[in-house]
């Protein structure tokens, strides 16, 4: 254990002195976890406009240490705002992060494309489609309860938000 501690560290410190680092900044009060999960324990709260540098990227959560707190942990990437100038975001700043992805689909003359396929199912299926009332049936063992999904949410501290669904082309639902 010890040997990993002192290893991690030197990996740290090596990384440090070769610039590795991005610096980045929280763009609202940010919990920083000891693991890169919600369920984490929360080692501290990070402030909004707390600098932070970045050492790792897995999926959605970015591994950092706050030069403020001397702690290190993990964050969600949509709590942070890289900036190239070096100045912490403004009161009510917009997240440069949700552009990028956002713009990850993006078509046209960026260049940038984006496809979207489902595994089993290829224009031949989608021509002469065919009932499957097994699959019907085990999508449907999967359905839980309006009182089980509102607890789920609580437990995440997750709120409800209300969804305007556009009307289909023609005025059909």
């Amino acid at each position: 254990m010890k040997k990993s501690i002192a290893a991690g560290a030197a990996m740290l410190l090596v990384a440090a002195a070769a610039g590795a680092f991005e610096t980045a900044y929280t763009v609202r009060p940010t919990d920083l976890k000891a693991k890169p999960f919600s369920d984490a324990a929360t080692l501290v709260t990070l402030a909004q406009g707390s600098q932070v540098s970045v050492m790792e990227r897995q999926a959605s959560w970015q591994q950092v240490k706050s030069p403020a707190s001397s702690a290190a942990g993990w964050v969600k990437m949509l709590s942070l705002r890289f900036d190239t100038a070096g100045a912490p975001p403004r009161a009510g700043a917009t997240n440069s992060n949700l552009g990028v992805l956002f713009n990850i689909a993006q078509t046209g003359s960026g260049g940038s494309v984006a496809t979207t396929g489902v595994k089993g199912i290829n224009e031949e299926a989608l021509r002469n489609p065919h009932p499957n009332p097994a699959a019907l049936q085990q999508m449907q063992a999967q359905d839980v309860s309006a009182a089980d999904a509102r607890g789920f949410a609580r437990a995440g501290k997750l709120s409800s938000a209300t969804m305007v669904y556009a009307a289909a082309p023609g005025g059909h639902p």
